[in-house]
C-alpha cells in the first residue's frame, strides 16, 4: 500500500480527514459520515454549492483509503492555489467570509441540512472568491435543535469583525492567539461602550458573552429550550444584518498612498513595470508570491498573465483597497493577504502543526520583492544574508529591486537613525544574495539609481 501523509490540520471532525499521496489531496470519509454525506449529495445541497461557487467541487475516486478500519469513501476535491488563514485576511475578506458561511447555512437548512461547524478555516479563496472547503460540515437538520455553531460563528466572524470595525483593524490579530475564534468575554470587555446600543452586537457578542460565563460556571446545566425553525431563521438573518452593518475604511496611510509618495519619474516607472512584465516572461511561474505588493499594481502584472499570485503586505488599509478592487472585478487570479516580512505566520495550533508557517506553505515558483530590501535591511536591521537565505526558502526564483543608499526613499529612512549600514552596498548585495541564488540579468531603471534584478535558486 501507498504511504499516505495525513493533513496535520485535519484531526478534529470524526466524520474524515484529508491526506495526500503522490501529492494528490484525497479526503477520507468514515463510516459514521455515510447518512448526512447520502443526503448531502442526494438531496442536491452539493451540486447546489457547487453550481453557485461556494463549495469546492470533488470527484469518488477508488483508491487505498489512509484509514481502511473507519474508511466509507474516498473523495479527491479540488485543491485551492494557496492557503490562507483568517489573520491574514483584510477585514473585507472576513467579512465576506462570515456572509458566505451564512449563505451556506440557509441553502442547507432548505435542503433539510445544516453546517454543524462555522470554523473560519474552512473558508479559503481562490483569487478574491470565498470558498467553503469542508465537504464534511453538513449535518441533517431536526426540527427543534438550536444551531450548534452558533458561538462558534460569533467567535470566528462577528466578534473580530465588530473588533477591527469599532475599535482596530490590527485586532484581527488576535485570531493568531486564540485558535478558536475570540472569546467573546474578551470581545465585549474590549469593544466601546456605544455597541452595546446596537441590538445585533448586543445580542450576539454581549449578552451572548454573559450567557457563556453563566454555563461556564455551571458545567452541568444544559441548554433545554427548544428553537423553531422559523427562529433559526431569524437569528441568521439577525447575524447576516449585524455582519453587513459593520463597516471599515481604509484610510491614508503611508504605505497604502505609497504610489502617490513616491520618488519615480514617470519614465521610471513605466520602465520598472517593463522590466518586470520582461522577467515574468522568462520565468514563466505558474504561481508568484509578491512579497510587499502594497495594493498590487505590480502584482496585477503576473495576474493578469493568468499567474496566480499571492499579494503579502503588512499595511491593512492597502491590502484591503487591493481586495475591494480584485474582488470588483471578479478576479480568481489575485489573492492580497495582510502579512508583516518580519514576523510572518508560524505553525501554530496543536503539536506547532494545526496551521502551516509561510515557508511551510511554498516555495512559490517566483517571488516578487520590489522596493522591499532597505526596509528590511534598513529599516529593521535584518543582514542582507539572512535576507537572502529567506528568500531562497520562499521562492524558486526572484526578481527584485535594489533601492542603493543614495536614494530618496533610503534617506528618509536614515533620516532619524545612525547609518551603521556600512555593508549595504550594491556589491554587498550581490555578494549575499550570490550565495543562494544565480544572477541572470541586473537592469537599471531609467532616471533612478535603482537595480531590477532576475535571479534563480542555485541548485545545490
Amino acid at each position: 500500500m501507498l504511504a499516505a501523509e495525513t493533513i496535520a490540520g485535519s484531526f478534529r471532525d470524526p466524520s474524515g480527514f484529508l491526506y495526500e499521496r503522490r501529492g494528490v489531496l484525497y479526503r477520507q470519509i468514515n463510516r459514521i459520515y455515510q447518512a448526512d454525506y447520502e443526503r448531502l449529495i442526494g438531496s442536491g445541497l452539493y451540486h447546489r454549492l457547487v453550481e453557485q461557487g461556494w463549495l469546492v467541487p470533488h470527484e469518488e475516486v477508488a483508491v487505498e483509503p489512509a484509514d481502511p478500519e473507519s474508511a466509507w469513501k474516498v473523495i479527491r476535491p479540488e485543491r485551492v492555489p494557496f492557503v490562507s488563514y483568517p489573520y491574514e485576511w483584510c477585514f473585507g475578506q472576513l467579512r465576506d467570509a462570515a456572509l458566505l458561511t451564512l449563505q451556506i447555512h440557509r441553502l442547507a437548512l432548505e435542503h433539510g441540512m445544516g453546517l454543524k461547524d462555522a470554523s473560519a478555516y474552512n473558508v479559503q479563496f481562490r483569487g478574491a472568491r470565498p470558498v467553503w472547503i469542508d465537504t464534511l460540515s453538513f449535518a441533517a437538520y431536526r426540527e427543534g435543535e438550536p444551531w450548534v455553531a452558533y458561538r462558534q460563528f460569533c467567535q470566528h466572524f462577528l466578534a473580530p469583525l465588530a473588533l477591527m470595525a469599532h475599535r482596530e483593524v490590527r485586532l484581527s490579530q488576535l485570531l493568531r492567539v486564540f485558535v478558536d475564534g475570540i472569546p467573546l468575554d474578551l470581545a465585549s470587555r474590549l469593544l466601546p461602550w456605544r455597541t452595546r446600543l446596537q441590538p445585533s452586537l448586543t445580542a450576539h457578542v454581549h449578552l451572548h458573552a454573559r450567557v457563556q460565563q453563566c454555563f461556564g460556571a455551571a458545567p452541568k446545566v444544559r441548554a433545554s429550550r427548544r428553537m423553531s425553525r422559523h427562529a433559526l431563521l431569524g437569528i441568521l438573518s439577525s447575524l447576516e444584518r449585524a455582519v453587513a452593518a459593520l463597516r471599515w475604511e481604509p484610510g491614508g496611510t503611508v504605505w497604502s498612498d505609497y504610489y502617490q509618495d513616491t520618488n519615480y519619474s514617470p519614465a521610471a516607472f513605466e520602465h520598472k513595470r517593463q522590466l518586470v512584465s520582461e522577467f515574468l516572461q522568462r520565468l514563466r511561474p505558474r504561481l508568484v508570491w509578491d512579497l510587499g505588493a502594497n495594493r498590487g499594481v505590480f502584482s496585477r502584472l503576473a495576474s493578469e498573465r493568468g499567474i496566480y499570485t499571492v499579494a503579502f503586505d503588512m499595511d491593512p488599509s492597502a491590502v484591503e483597497k487591493n481586495y475591494r478592487q480584485a474582488a470588483a472585478s471578479g478576479d480568481t487570479q489575485l489573492l492580497p493577504l495582510v502579512a508583516d516580512l518580519t514576523n510572518p505566520s508560524g505553525a501554530t495550533g496543536w503539536a506547532e502543526c494545526e496551521r502551516m508557517s509561510l515557508a511551510e506553505r511554498g516555495p512559490a515558483d517566483a517571488l516578487l520583492a520590489l522596493a522591499l530590501i532597505h526596509h528590511l535591511a534598513i529599516g529593521n536591521n535584518v543582514p542582507l544574508e539572512s535576507i537572502a537565505e529567506y528568500f531562497a526558502r520562499l521562492g524558486r526564483a526572484l526578481i527584485l529591486e535594489f533601492v542603493p543608499k543614495e536614494d530618496s526613499q533610503v534617506q528618509r529612512l536614515l533620516a532619524t537613525r545612525e547609518d551603521i549600514f556600512a555593508h549595504y552596498t550594491r556589491t554587498e548585495f550581490e555578494r549575499a544574495f550570490g550565495r543562494w541564488f544565480r544572477i541572470e540579468q541586473a537592469a537599471p531603471i531609467r532616471e533612478s539609481q535603482r537595480v531590477l534584478y532576475c535571479m534563480r535558486r542555485a541548485e545545490p
